[in-house]
C-alpha cells in the first residue's frame, strides 16, 4: 500500500510541486496539502496519515508546534522540510518529536527516500544539517578552551553534557556512527557486527539516555543537549 503523505507549507507552489513529485511515484499518495500547521494537526486527527511533511515557519501555527502535537497524538510521523538550517531549530524540531529534518534544496529522490524511511519507523537528517550541529559543538569547545586554557575533560564526558561514561566502548562506536548519519547496515559493516547486534546496542543506548530514536542520539552526542 502507498504511504499516505500530508504536505503542510504556506507556499502554494511548493505544496503543489511536492504533490506532483510524490504522486508520480506509486509508493506515495498525497492525501492533502494545507497551508499551516493547525490545518495539518486537524487533518491528521481526522484522516489516516503516515508522514506529515511540515515547513517550519507557517502562519497560525508553525511546523515545530504542529510536529509536537502530531507526535504526541500519534496520528502521523512528522518530518520537517524547510529552508532553515539553523542548529537551534534542528534541536527544537527533534525535541518536538520530528522524525527527520531536511532542507528544501534536497533532491526529489532524497526527499522521497526520507519519507519512506520515516514511514518505516526510521529517522533521517540531511548531512548539511548534521554539519551545522557539529559546527555548534566545535564552537562550544572553542569557548571552553578560551575560558579554561584547556578543554574540560571531566569523568570521561564530552563538553556540554554528553556522558560517555554511561556507555560501553561498543555503544560509543555505535553512537559515533549514528552521528555520521550511517544506517544500521552501514554501521554493521563498519563495526563488523550483525544488524541485530547494532539494534540491540541502539536499544541499550536509548534506555540509558531516555531518548526515543536515533536522531536524538546524534543530537545528544554532537551537542550534549538531551532533546
Amino acid at each position: 500500500m502507498p504511504i499516505n503523505v500530508l504536505i503542510a507549507d504556506d507556499d502554494g507552489l511548493i505544496r503543489e510541486g511536492l504533490k506532483v513529485i510524490l504522486d508520480l511515484d506509486e509508493r506515495f499518495h498525497v492525501v492533502a496539502t494545507v497551508g499551516n500547521g493547525r490545518q495539518a494537526v486537524d487533518f491528521c486527527s481526522r484522516e489516516k496519515v503516515d508522514v506529515a511533511l511540515l515547513d517550519v515557519r507557517m502562519p497560525d501555527m508553525g511546523g515545530l508546534e504542529a510536529a509536537a502535537r502530531i507526535a504526541e497524538a500519534g496520528t502521523a510521523r512528522p518530518l520537517i522540510l524547510t529552508t532553515f538550517d539553523d542548529d537551534e531549530l534542528v534541536v527544537e524540531a527533534i525535541k518536538s518529536g520530528a522524525r527527520g529534518y531536511l532542507l528544501k534544496n534536497a533532491t526529489p529522490d532524497r526527499i522521497k527516500d526520507a519519507i519512506h524511511m520515516v514511514a518505516s519507523g526510521g529517522t533521517v537528517m540531511q548531512d548539511v544539517v548534521l554539519d551545522k550541529i557539529r559546527e555548534r559543538l566545535a564552537s562550544a569547545r572553542a569557548n571552553d578552551t578560551a575560558k579554561d586554557g584547556t578543554e574540560r575533560q571531566s569523568g570521561g564526558s564530552r563538553p556540554n553534557g554528553f556522558r560517555a561514561d554511561l556507555f560501553s566502548d561498543r555503544e560509543l562506536d555505535v553512537i559515533k556512527a549514528i552521528s555520521k548519519g550511517l544506517s544500521n547496515r552501514e554501521i554493521a559493516d563498519q563495526l563488523f557486527m550483525s544488524e541485530g547486534t547494532v539494534k540491540n546496542h541502539i536499544t541499550s543506548i536509548l534506555s540509558k539516555t531516555g531518548l526515543d530514536h536515533r536522531t536524538q542520539i546524534a543530537i545528544y552526542y554532537l551537542t550534549g543537549v538531551t532533546p
